[in-house]
């Protein structure tokens, strides 16, 4: 509920990048009478969601639970509200939930990274990503119940968890072995080659075979047929054992040309690899590619990247600018108070 800083020191594009296409009433809930605006918004809104420390709730008393949320439902059953912490709403509720502690205490710190090295976090919030997504699949969840019941729900999300989710193989690897993963850099722990040999001049390419039918593409690719056949690489198995040799042996051929040219062939022979791009050669390729990666979003305005979805025969509604502060209040208040079917002001 509280608007975002104007003059927060950030990086350009900070703030602006994981807020568009949102609108804001400018208003905060710790304010004498902006709480009032609150309660009205969760009588006709869909799914109002809320990212305070629960520890904080009392103050604000929007916080969930059967006694505080009541008054709500009364107004509307089919209220579907969510709330996104850092550490659940239990013994973690006064933890103050940041992506980056959550990296560090959820595991994915210790395995990023090399063999030997300082434990890395991932170049951007992955944690806050991944759990606004499941915020996003619990309430659509939440809203189909509705359409059945009539009756909403409390969708609760926290960053260990969905970050503990994302953990994958790593995860149950553990599960299953009662050992704990470590970094491997950028390798596969079970396939080889997945990884990102050395070019010309130390350049990378990301290289991902996935099965001993693959390893016969790079292997003429690369001039060498007889890799293929040698029993240190013949399997996986065999490779993940002789990956030190498999790698020499890839990097010796390899160093005769950029990655960029070694994509190209490599492709033509079914090998799925690709250089390690910056973010323009990214945003370039997704352009190259017909994905449209980038959306303008008026003068003077920094654009925004294009939503990732398509959907057949309903375009998915681009991103917009993010709000100035309280650049869409004199709307949003008075659709608040206004007629309780009054649709919501429109896109601005």
């Amino acid at each position: 509920m509280r608007p975002p800083r104007q003059d927060c020191p950030c990086p350009v594009g900070h703030p602006g990048s994981f807020r568009p296409a949102k609108i804001t009433p400018g208003d905060d809930a710790t304010r004498p009478r902006r709480e009032e605006y609150a309660r009205a918004a969760a009588t006709p809104a869909a799914a109002p969601a809320a990212r305070p420390r629960p520890g904080r709730h009392p103050r604000r008393r929007l916080q969930p639970g059967a006694g505080r949320t009541a008054g709500r439902r009364d107004a509307n059953p089919g209220l579907v509200h969510c709330t996104i912490t850092g550490f659940g709403s239990g013994a973690g509720a006064r933890l103050p939930g940041y992506d980056f502690v959550a990296q560090a205490v959820g595991e994915p710190t210790s395995i990023t990274g090399e063999p030997g090295g300082t434990p890395l976090k991932a170049g951007v919030a992955l944690m806050d990503v991944l759990t606004a997504k499941d915020a996003t699949t619990g309430i659509l969840a939440a809203l189909r119940h509705r359409d059945r019941t009539g009756q909403g729900r409390l969708v609760e999300v926290n960053l260990l968890s969905s970050l503990l989710g994302s953990l994958v193989n790593q995860a149950s690897g553990h599960l299953a072995t009662g050992r704990d993963p470590g970094p491997k850099g950028n390798r596969h722990p079970s396939i080889a080659p997945y990884e990102t040999p050395a070019c010309r001049d130390g350049q990378l390419l990301a290289v991902a075979v996935g099965n001993d039918r693959q390893f016969r593409g790079p292997a003429r690719a690369l001039g060498a047929p007889e890799l293929a056949e040698d029993l240190r690489f013949a399997r996986n198995e065999d490779r993940v054992q002789n990956r030190t040799d498999l790698i020499k042996a890839l990097e010796g051929r390899l160093a005769s040309d950029a990655p960029h040219g070694w994509t190209e062939r490599l492709t033509a022979a079914s090998v799925p690899c690709g250089p390690v791009n910056t973010v323009s050669e990214a945003l370039e390729l997704a352009a190259r590619l017909g994905l449209d990666p980038v959306t303008p979003v008026g003068e003077g305005r920094v654009p925004q990247v294009t939503s990732p979805l398509r959907l057949s025969g309903t375009p998915v509604a681009q991103p917009f600018a993010p709000p100035r502060l309280d650049e869409h209040g004199t709307a949003l208040r008075t659709w608040l108070w206004g007629p309780s079917d009054a649709p919501l002001p429109p896109r601005m």
